[in-house]
């Protein structure tokens, strides 16, 4: 009885493996449905980069990063309401999206930044305001650290940064245990109740949207790429750091923050006292993807004065 109740479970567990393997898509499928007009791809340091780049070739240069298992698509809104003006550029990090994983499987900061000023180069861009949320926020400001000379002001969106409580300093996290199971099953409607709780509401993510995440979820290594960024994520105390950074700083949150949540704020002006703080009502994880029309004025303003 006992051997026959083991082969049973065996059998049910194969079997749901089975139901909930999701395999990688199609490439070129993938470039055909989310790559289309202004998408362009360029190979920097050896990764092959998806980015748009669009606005006025001769105005100011903003570079926006965007988060964690996130895409260039997060920014379309506000890239929308700044290209009257603005050369606004975009990219799906590496690892992420459509962009190819880092040929050498290297997801460090130190690596993020080095990919950053080298696409910089390849654009003829010198100088540039530099927007980043979540992940993409702590890559922004440690390349305002690394290059001074070429940020002109620094936007902050729920930036990451200070260690969650009970972790420490300098120390590699690693990957959690169920994060490992990515890259052979990505459920649908687990993948879309992960992407709504970013959302301060959750009603306001689109099938769409929540498609396309998924589609692009399942290019070709991302899930692999994600699962390695996550082993070799350390987080050094931005305390000493901050200080350092001498361009006008602007800290965005969404008052319903779930991921990073808005009181965090404190940790970061307590550092950067004169940087401008705006908290959004009602808003989440992702203001620039839930509400473009409510998030982007306090942030052009921004970027416009003086």
């Amino acid at each position: 009885m006992l051997a026959w109740s083991a082969a049973a479970l065996l059998i049910l567990l194969l079997g749901a493996a089975i139901a909930l393997r999701t395999p990688d898509a199609d490439r070129a499928a993938l470039e055909a449905a989310h790559a289309g007009p202004p998408s362009r791809f360029l190979e920097v340091l050896g990764v092959r980069v998806h980015l748009r780049d669009t606005g006025p070739r001769d105005g100011p240069a903003v570079l926006m990063l965007h988060g964690f298992g996130a895409s260039l698509h997060t920014w379309e809104g506000w890239a929308a309401g700044l290209g009257d003006r603005f050369r606004v550029i975009r990219l799906d990090l590496p690892g992420f999206g459509l962009a190819g994983p880092d040929p050498g499987g290297d997801y460090t900061d130190a690596r993020g930044v080095a990919v950053l000023a080298a696409l910089l180069d390849a654009l003829g861009v010198e100088r540039a305001a530099v927007v980043g949320n979540s992940l993409g926020g702590r890559l922004a400001w440690r390349f305002a650290l690394a290059h001074p000379d070429r940020v002109t002001r620094l936007v902050l969106v729920a930036p990451d940064g200070f260690a969650e409580p009970g972790r420490a300093y300098g120390e590699r996290e690693g990957a959690p245990p169920l994060m490992r199971l990515l890259p052979w099953t990505l459920p649908r409607g687990m993948l879309r109740d992960t992407l709504a709780a970013a959302y301060g509401d959750p009603a306001r993510l689109t099938q769409a949207e929540a498609a396309r995440a998924h589609d692009l979820m399942r290019a070709p290594g991302v899930r692999h790429a994600m699962v390695a960024r996550m082993d070799q994520r350390i987080i050094d105390d931005p305390r000493p750091l901050l200080p350092g950074l001498v361009m006008p700083v602007m800290l965005l949150w969404g008052e319903r923050d779930r991921v990073i949540p808005a009181a965090h704020a404190r940790d970061w002006l307590a550092v950067l006292p004169r940087a401008a703080h705006v908290e959004l009502p009602g808003l989440g994880h992702v203001p620039q993807e839930e509400a473009p029309e409510v998030s982007l004025p306090p942030v052009r303003a921004f970027l416009e004065g003086p």
